[in-house]
């Protein structure tokens, strides 16, 4: 499991990234759209680090909300 940040885009659309895998990033019409796809983008990711012999960067980030 890999946390993740969501955000409203400029189009409409939600963004989400895996800060932990660089450059993991994926969009959705919806909240769950966006999860779901970036569910795919971190197994493609992984997948293809393990491909090229690349290391698969632990998941170190922890969030918390402030304010």
């Amino acid at each position: 499991m890999r946390n993740v940040i969501m955000h409203p885009g400029e189009d409409g659309y939600w963004v989400i990234e895996c800060p932990s895998l660089p450059g993991c990033i994926s969009q959705g019409k919806t909240q769950a759209e966006a999860l779901e796809n970036i569910h795919e983008a971190i197994e493609v990711w992984i997948e293809s680090a393990i491909a090229h012999g690349d290391p698969i960067p632990e998941d170190t980030y922890v969030f918390a909300a402030v304010g």
